[in-house]
């Protein structure tokens, strides 16, 4: 995009510095011996870091924070961040953009060493207008060619404040914005609709085959709560002596790599072309869902034909667990569609043909090594920790019925992240346009009627 081009009539182009609130309304944060982690509290003013922002559309992540006591907090005043807010990342992942909401937990942050704050003039521009402008993939790349470091990337307030912005009627944005995040209400909704299933499927697994709720009701007379009695009757009334302890009886204790099959993955030459941009989606952990959205259906990469036959990647079928076993380690997803997956990971397929139960049974896996190492990043997974991990494996008649309860469960996640990244598409694809001027809003409107 050009920042000379035409623009719509009323509209004109500006820069970041002539739509700033009057004072210090630019900032960068305190100098970082001033903050550094011997201030960090439990709880106090919060700290906004790389990790609360995204160079997507993602406004705000407000959680994960390290804290400074409010006394501490006083230092830094000219650092602080209020709702309508743009924080921009100064080193490290430039590119990343956020804007404190409205609805913020905290009234207050303070930035970090590595973020700059912009606070503008509501009366010239709207906040949320300008978010959407400066998170556009035109102005996040067009931020990263700016990059005054060598080593580290970086960029300062000089470059901040030359960033170019289109200037439309003060209305005409605020319309804008309000139908860029009508979009984003839809997408949020559809996620949190998803995090809520997936932690009921979560909660029937535990009950199920963690704590094992059915076989202790039995054992007391009960009836198992939300079960039928045919279902019930597949469970045990009792516990027999395993080398984990007590187990449903009948269970078995084994190792988790007796409960699946493991397929490994590969690389085709990145320098042979015709290898590469095929149809066939190429799983590496950059394409792994957040965890309350399971399934993977599409990915980053694709490879051809002639790329999988020449490497010693595999096709995985639709249902096949994915988990990242070097790099970032311990990533799950489901796979939505037929795929290939890179050396870095591992498929894994349940020896009863189930899907749901070998995800979640993977999920528990990845819990219990956290745990092993007491919580910290574990380097590595290989096929010998796999098979370092004992579980409880049930009869495959209860895991065949615990497929069949979590089937429209699992469908309707599916659905919901089929619908989300298509609408996420849609706002990708509308955005740059809107906020440019080259669409107008009547016509955007009936694009998504």
């Amino acid at each position: 995009m050009s920042f000379d081009s035409e623009l719509p009539n009323g509209w004109y182009w500006s820069i970041l510095d002539d739509v700033k609130a009057v004072g210090r309304s630019v900032v960068s944060g305190p100098f970082g011996s001033n903050i550094g982690k011997r201030f960090f509290v439990e709880s106090g003013v919060p700290v906004i870091r790389g990790n609360n922002l995204t160079t997507g559309m993602d406004r705000f992540n407000d959680n994960g924070f390290v804290f400074l006591t409010e006394e501490k907090a006083k230092e830094f005043t000219a650092c602080e961040a209020v709702a309508g807010d743009l924080i921009f990342t100064a080193a490290g992942t430039i590119g990343q953009v956020g804007i404190i909401p409205k609805d913020a937990k905290y009234q207050k942050y303070i930035i970090s060493n590595k973020q700059l704050r912009a606070r503008l003039d509501s009366e010239k521009i709207d906040p949320t207008f300008a978010f959407y402008w400066f998170a556009s993939p035109t102005m996040v790349q067009t931020i990263q060619s700016r990059n005054t470091g060598s080593t580290i990337p970086l960029i300062n307030l000089s470059v901040l404040k030359s960033l170019p912005i289109p200037v439309p009627p003060l209305k005409e944005q605020r319309v804008i914005a309000e139908y860029l995040s009508t979009l984003d209400e839809r997408i949020t909704l559809l996620r949190e609709t998803n995090a809520t299933l997936e932690a009921i499927a979560q909660a029937l697994f535990k009950s199920w085959f963690v704590d094992f709720d059915p076989v202790r009701a039995k054992m007391e007379g009960r009836a198992p709560e939300g079960m039928d009695e045919a279902t019930a009757a597949l469970f045990p009334d009792g516990f027999e002596e395993s080398e984990l302890g007590l187990v449903p009886r009948g269970w078995r204790a084994c190792s988790f790599t007796d409960t699946i099959r493991v397929i490994g993955g590969g690389t085709p030459k990145t320098s042979v072309n015709e290898y590469w941009n095929g149809t066939i989606p190429w799983f590496s952990v950059v394409d792994a869902p957040s965890p309350s959205d399971v399934f993977v259906v599409d990915t980053e990469k694709h490879i051809t034909e002639k790329g999988l036959n020449n490497s010693s990647t595999k096709i995985l079928a639709a249902g096949t667990t994915i988990i990242s076993a070097r790099g970032t380690v311990g990533k799950l997803a489901l796979a939505g569609n037929d795929m290939a997956m890179n050396q870095s990971c591992y498929g894994l397929r349940g020896i009863a043909g189930d899907n749901y139960f070998t995800y979640f049974s993977t999920h528990r896996l990845v819990e219990t090594l956290k745990q092993r190492t007491h919580g910290s990043v574990f380097d590595t997974i290989t096929r010998d920790t796999l098979a370092g991990v004992s579980v409880v494996y049930p009869s495959e008649s209860v895991i065949n019925t615990f497929e069949s309860f979590l089937s429209p469960i699992m469908a309707r996640i599916k659905e919901n992240l089929g619908q989300a990244q298509s609408l996420a598409s849609l706002r990708d694809t509308l955005l740059p346009r809107l906020i440019s001027g080259q669409l107008r809003l009547p016509e955007a409107e009936a694009l998504t009627a």
